[in-house]
């Protein structure tokens, strides 16, 4: 049988697919070995599941069927016991005074980025019949988020801490879970809107982490809003192409979803550097642009993540 954990004691850097003709009783694919990651409990193991399944499909080792049927197994996601998981009101502000305060804000960005990787695993596994493409992206994304939570964790670690010593609240997976009946939904609600919001988020945090002098895990989010424009312009791209196919208007089809699926309202300020690389186009831009009480030509303008 296939494995893409290795063993709990070992935490490669570069994982490897072990090849085997079947997973699970299945056929090898990448969409049931994107489910068995899934399922992983320990974040570790996930995390280095989900970066050998990308390379094993890049080197050819791991087929993808677009058209493989699977049955959603009880309790999803995979997840430890720990962290405990509060309504979001009860999470506290984090003051970056204090190291304490700097740990939790990591241990909350390394819960965002382990929800990620079983955001973009579900994709994999959960919609058949999409062009082979969609699932080499969303395993890269799968990837991506993976070192970042693995970066976080180190960093973390050197603050004494480890994943699961605070509270997180879940509402990323929550989206994940009313959108489990429709892709273009899911394309629509969690990259284009709430991963989009850390687009926008990441500045004032990486300023805030400069200003209290924690340079290196500035420096990691740096890398997190360099890789999150690329996912955030994969949900771009698969959001019109499934509007293309269906003949739909994308504008009035995301107002249509956001409301249907309760999305959360967006807020200012917004980053329009990053958003316009990103692959929102300029008539959604001009809205943010409203919705933040500034003209188009300011938003043009903005300051942006990089600046």
């Amino acid at each position: 049988m296939m494995s893409l954990v290795p063993p709990a004691s070992s935490a490669p850097s570069a994982p490897i697919v072990q090849s085997a003709p079947e997973i699970g009783g299945q056929p090898l694919c990448a969409r049931n070995a994107a489910l068995a990651a899934l399922c992983e409990a320990d974040p570790a193991r996930k995390a280095a599941a989900a970066r050998a399944l990308y390379a094993g499909v890049l080197d050819g080792s791991v087929p993808c069927s677009a058209t493989l049927q699977l049955d959603e197994p009880p309790e999803l996601p995979g997840r430890p016991a720990r962290p405990e998981l509060v309504e979001p009101r009860k999470l506290g502000r984090r003051s970056m005074q204090s190291a304490q305060g700097r740990a939790v804000l990591l241990h909350a960005l390394a819960h965002i980025e382990f929800n990620a990787i079983n955001l973009a695993l579900d994709a994999v596994w959960r919609f058949a019949g999409m062009p082979a493409a969609f699932y080499t992206d969303w395993l890269k994304v799968a990837a991506e988020e993976a070192y970042h939570f693995s970066l976080l964790s180190a960093r973390l670690a050197e603050y004494g801490h480890a994943y699961g010593d605070f509270p997180a609240h879940d509402g990323l997976w929550d989206m994940c879970e009313r959108t489990r009946g429709d892709v273009l939904a899911r394309m629509a609600l969690v990259p284009r809107t709430l991963e989009a919001r850390g687009l926008d988020a990441s500045p004032p945090i990486r300023a805030r982490l400069q200003q209290a002098g924690d340079d290196a895990s500035a420096s990691i989010l740096d890398v997190i809003l360099r890789d999150e424009i690329g996912h955030v312009l994969i949900g771009n791209r698969w959001f019109r192409h499934l509007c293309d196919e269906g003949g739909l208007d994308p504008h009035v089809t995301y107002t249509r979803l956001a409301d249907q699926y309760h999305a959360p309202k967006l807020r200012g300020p917004f980053n329009f550097e990053a958003r316009r690389d990103a692959g929102f186009d300029e008539a959604e831009l001009a809205e943010l642009a409203a919705l933040a009480g500034i003209d188009t030509d300011s938003a043009q303008t903005e300051p942006g993540a990089r600046d």
